[in-house]
């Protein structure tokens, strides 16, 4: 019997479980100022892409059987600054449900009298209000509650054990990456909706059809797809979005960010109706 619910989960965990191992080994083995440093630096963008992993945990996790789901949230916990149940109460269960209602998203892009909030203004705003939202939720939800206050107060312990060993260490190979993982995750997720004013699924989100960028976030690019259907699993997203390709506005497409595109990050794109066509055709060979 497998582990994994889907075998596309198993190189990603692999690959967090590597990373994972690497922050060890310079906590543990780092006695020079500038390597924690170092490591910091090196590890931003890599731990954002990891986000994304994180996030799609939430929907669909990865493993069988909740104790190894626990065990990864520990590591998720920690690269990413999202502990367990954080993002399914906040993001699941909250934002999805609300994310067409700027009222009651947990995720809105507005303020209070209306106008759109700025990149960093949102940014900000959704980082330190991420665990009191997602507690507010886990009201509605007294069991993934649950989960989710044990499962902090486990990541604390722990965070709070490497301290103790090496406070130095732990502030630069674990805490900080922590709360900047957090950060650019609410940065990232400013782009999905910005602006977006409707009732309906397929007009409701930007979406990113960058190769690269879908490879190193399991294809989150496949927004709209991806909130039409949010349980189905990260590895089907692009076919589920060539099958609405025609119900998505051409105009709901952007450019990638940093590092895949470096000039014109973020930039709004218009598909021409060959490319929309090309996307329905491409699943209509593969089915």
């Amino acid at each position: 019997m497998t582990l994994f619910r889907h075998p596309e989960d198993r190189i990603p965990v692999l690959l967090f479980a590597c990373v994972f191992a690497l922050d060890l080994t310079v906590y543990f083995t780092a006695s020079s100022w500038w390597l924690p440093i170092l490591w910091f630096g090196v590890g931003i963008i890599p731990k954002g892409w990891i986000s994304a992993w994180n996030h799609h945990h939430q929907h669909v996790t990865m493993f069988r059987h909740a104790p190894l789901n626990r065990l990864l949230e520990i590591i998720f916990g920690f690269q990413t600054g999202v502990t367990s149940h954080t993002w399914f109460l906040h993001h699941v269960v909250g934002h999805h449900v609300n994310y067409l209602d700027q009222e009651k998203d947990e995720s809105t892009w507005k303020r209070a009298d209306g106008s759109i909030m700025g990149e960093v203004e949102y940014s900000l705003t959704t980082a330190l209000t991420a665990y009191p939202r997602a507690y507010h939720v886990g009201l509605k939800y007294p069991k993934a509650l649950r989960v989710f206050l044990a499962m902090v107060a486990v990541q604390v312990v722990l965070l709070g054990v490497l301290f103790w060993h090496h406070w130095y260490n732990a502030l630069f190979v674990f805490l900080l990456p922590m709360c900047v993982s957090l950060y650019v995750t609410a940065w990232a997720t400013y782009f999905h909706h910005v602006g977006l004013e409707t009732k309906e699924h397929a007009e409701a989100s930007y979406n990113i059809l960058h190769r690269g960028y879908n490879l190193l976030t399991g294809n989150l690019g496949y927004h709209t797809a991806h909130h039409t259907k949010q349980a189905l699993h990260w590895s089907k997203l692009p076919e589920l979005h060539a099958k609405m390709a025609k119900d998505i506005p051409a105009t709901l497409y952007r450019q990638p960010g940093i590092p895949f595109v470096w000039s014109g990050s973020e930039e709004k794109l218009e598909l021409t109706d060959e490319q929309v066509e090309a996307m329905a055709q491409a699943r209509a060979v593969r089915t």
